[in-house]
């Protein structure tokens, strides 16, 4: 077996890249870093299979401030992981990019890539980083990352369609990829396999049923619902939601109609992947089953992440939703990396012919 390759991780989260680098793709963890500390124990259990008690952590998991991090002190690695937070460049919010608090984040990813010049990087972000009308925001991220280091990185920038890699949602993400210039490598994005078989939710939640009926079966607890919400769930088909439904008048919300693509109380299409899981939102942002009249569970939520059924999170409820929408499906993830050391190791693979970047900075 080849050298394990050495992965250091920002803004970690509970482990969707990391647990795919080191369970699925024969990475080893060197260290991780996230300012949330419920995300950080949940990545040192499932990642580094810490089983420590209360807030104890491993030496090489840092509850942190990315900020307050020195990375010339941290240990040598091969390979960076960085899912920088996508807040402000969400579809879904206000856009305030680098205006806002999280739009700059990315920098420090530039800040570890000069101090430890790793032969790899993979950095993640939401599609709604680029932009048809002004591209400049992601354009000038891109270039600091091809800059970053006494060698530079050759970059491949493309946005991936999870539901073609065998993910039960339709989630989609920019993944920019770079190798160390020196190595003269070129990466290409894994080639889809499932864009003629996309796996539905229903099939991804159907052993959701039987997991319930195990002793041990966690993060199952149900979202209560007033009776309003449930007259309005029943009123509402699979893939409606509270604007395009037609649901009595004494049970509607007050707002825009017509939003045809809005997710509040959206319910989910059975037949169907799911629409993309999010982990911040109040009232109507739970993700609503096609059938019954509820809200998913945490553990479903993390079945359609693609998260193993015997992954454990800390944390309360809320924290715990959080930490599933905001990480990288690891079914993708494993996908992705395992490409990424296959090109590092000149091995031959199958690769997309799609491109979504292309030298002219055009498109996206």
């Amino acid at each position: 077996m080849k050298k394990k390759q050495r992965i250091g991780e920002l803004f970690c989260g509970p482990g969707g890249l990391g647990y795919a680098a080191v369970k699925n793709a024969n990475c080893k963890h060197i260290w991780a870093i996230d300012s949330d500390a419920d995300s950080c124990k949940t990545y040192a259990f499932n990642v580094c299979d810490y089983f420590g008690m209360g807030d104890d952590l491993p030496k090489s998991v840092i509850v942190s401030d990315v900020a307050e991090i020195n990375f010339e002190e941290l240990k040598p690695i091969d390979g960076l992981l960085f899912g920088f937070p996508c807040n402000d460049f969400s579809l879904v919010g206000e856009k305030k990019g680098f205006k806002g608090k999280y739009g700059g984040l990315y920098k420090y990813g530039v800040k570890c890539l000069e101090a430890h010049q790793p032969k790899w990087f993979l950095a993640e972000n939401v599609s709604g980083i680029s932009n048809k009308k002004d591209n400049s925001a992601f354009i000038k991220i891109i270039e600091e990352l091809e800059n970053a280091g006494k060698n530079g990185y050759e970059v491949n920038v493309h946005k991936y369609k999870f539901e073609e890699y065998g993910v039960p949602q339709r989630r989609h993400r920019y993944i920019i990829v770079g190798l160390r210039k020196d190595l003269k490598l070129k990466f290409k994005p894994p080639l889809e396999t499932n864009i003629n078989n996309f796996i539905s939710a229903e099939v991804a939640l159907e052993n959701y049923a039987n997991y319930t009926k195990k002793k041990n079966a966690t993060h199952i607890e149900d979202t209560k619902h007033s009776n309003t919400v449930i007259k309005r769930l029943q009123a509402t088909k699979p893939g409606q939601n509270a604007w395009n439904a037609k649901i009595p008048k004494e049970y509607q919300l007050s707002g825009v109609k017509g939003a045809k693509l809005s997710q509040i109380y959206k319910r989910l299409e059975g037949n169907k992947p799911a629409y993309t899981i999010t982990g911040s939102g109040g009232g109507g942002t739970h993700v609503y089953h096609w059938k019954e009249d509820r809200a998913l569970t945490n553990r479903e939520r993390a079945m359609l992440q693609t998260f193993p059924m015997n992954y454990q999170f800390y944390g309360n409820k809320e924290s715990v939703r959080k930490q599933i929408g905001m990480a990288v499906p690891i079914k993708g993830a494993t996908k992705i990396i395992k490409a990424i050391i296959k090109t590092l190791e000149k091995k031959p693979y199958k690769y997309s012919k799609k491109s979504t970047f292309i030298q002219n900075r055009e498109l996206f």
